[in-house]
């Protein structure tokens, strides 16, 4: 948690800067006032590969808000954004009205979903609550209030519904009080701003932050660096759609500049994790050291007994690509989910904090090792001859063994061992990864 004019907020998720990706008739595009069309790229795959780099990517069907959908209710937009849910820290919203479908956009990997109309009631009467109750009510016991954003959009201060084609007689700050009761946080869009790069209202923003404890996140008209960290100073995070487009403002500065470095004493610890999630070492960096990390993607920082920049590998070429780095929720910390190439510590192991010299063993370093195989074959490699109907034979035969012949935990070990080789082999072969099959048994959970 931490404290913003004498107020507590608690931080339950680590953002900073959200970047948009909003789609409409299956392309990414970006619309003034929520209408006007003003750019159509068809470059969603690129997109999050860069986006996610810097923090998680908000994923809007606008036709879905629109109720552009067929009589199965989806739209034009339907696969591109199923496609990108697994490619990245990915927040869904636009047009989600009912429980099974949040369910299903959870278990396809969308991490929090946001509900914008369905979360109010239109006509809300004397004595009735300005929320639909029994559907969030519902929506929370199914996929949990730590997934649920609520949006808070509006028009001339009144809650914005339908696509932002109409509003409802309730203001921002009575709907946002009644609405984090149901979310994690609050989504405010100023309407009025959105895609105008004219600056959101930060008047309404301040209010909406000292009217809830909840997280909340800006959006609508954000259109330079300087008011990126004026917001982060509020405490809140900030939505980023036509300042990313137009090139107004850049992730890199925005991740570098809203990092508290008057509490880090300008050096921010950095800790490096395989994509495994295995902790390789931990370094420190000032903005200098991270303006170098993104220009190269090598982890790159700054040693404080030479007093100069240091990119880890410079000298023994075992380089840490970065793939992606998350601020904690404090602003004081960073964690870089890197690839090694070859071992971390100078002692020559694999990570700081072990002697190994090498990857612990996990079927992700043995479908790796397999891949190496039929890419460069060595000599007497047996992977390498390994054919399409050849290793289908082999996975029925250890199959076969692990189920007759194992009598003991070792005979268990040694033949579930041989079977989950030939399994990797074959889904080497077919192009299926072991976070494949993660993502599938992931979805299964959450479809329960």
């Amino acid at each position: 948690m931490h404290k913003v004019d004498n107020k507590v907020y608690f931080c339950y998720y680590t953002r900073m800067v959200i970047s948009s990706i909003d789609l409409k008739d299956g392309h990414v595009v970006q619309l003034k006032n929520g209408k006007d069309l003003v750019l159509k790229r068809d470059d969603a795959d690129s997109l999050i590969a860069d986006f996610n780099k810097y923090g998680e990517v908000a994923v809007i069907d606008l036709d879905a808000a629109l109720r552009n959908t067929d009589e199965k209710g989806n739209t034009a937009n339907t696969e591109l954004l199923k496609s990108l849910l697994r490619k990245g820290n990915v927040r869904v919203g636009g047009g989600i009205r009912d429980v099974k479908q949040a369910r299903k956009l959870v278990s396809l990997g969308a991490e929090k979903v946001i509900i914008g109309s369905s979360a109010w009631n239109p006509e809300p009467k004397d004595g009735d609550s300005v929320l639909n109750v029994p559907f969030l009510e519902e929506l929370c016991q199914a996929i949990g209030k730590q997934r649920v954003i609520i949006s808070v959009d509006a028009i001339n201060g009144k809650i914005a519904v339908r696509g932002w084609t109409e509003t409802i007689n309730v203001s921002l700050l009575d709907g946002a009080r009644e609405a984090e009761k149901y979310a994690s946080e609050l989504l405010f869009t100023c309407v009025e701003k959105e895609g105008c790069m004219q600056g959101t209202d930060m008047e309404q923003v301040k209010a909406l932050r000292e009217a809830v404890k909840c997280r909340v996140v800006a959006a609508g008209g954000v259109n330079s660096l300087e008011q990126i960290v004026e917001l982060e100073k509020l405490g809140c995070d900030v939505q980023l759609g036509m300042a990313l487009y137009t090139g107004a403002v850049s992730l890199e500065d925005a991740f570098i500049n809203c990092i508290d470095w008057k509490k880090v004493n300008d050096m921010v610890p950095v800790i490096a994790q395989s994509e495994h999630g295995e902790v390789l070492m931990l370094g420190y960096s000032n903005k200098e050291a991270l303006e170098k990390t993104f220009k190269t993607n090598k982890l790159t920082f700054f040693s404080r007994t030479r007093n100069t920049l240091w990119t880890k590998g410079e000298t023994s070429g075992h380089f840490l690509e970065v793939k992606k780095l998350r601020v904690d929720c404090d602003r004081d910390t960073v964690l870089a989910t890197v690839k090694p190439n070859g071992g971390t510590c100078h002692t020559g192991s694999w990570t700081c904090f072990g002697s190994a010299p090498d990857e612990k063993s996990s079927l992700e370093r043995l479908y790796d090792t397999i891949s190496e195989r039929f890419a460069s074959p060595k000599p007497g490699s047996y992977t390498a001859t390994l054919n399409d109907k050849r290793v289908r034979e082999k996975v029925m035969e250890e199959a076969e063994e692990l189920t007759d012949d194992a009598e003991t935990k070792e005979d268990v070990i040694w033949e579930a061992s041989d079977l989950l080789y030939f399994v990797s082999v074959l889904m080497y072969k077919e192009g299926v990864t072991w976070q494949d099959v993660y993502n599938e048994l992931d979805k299964r959970h959450k479809e329960k």
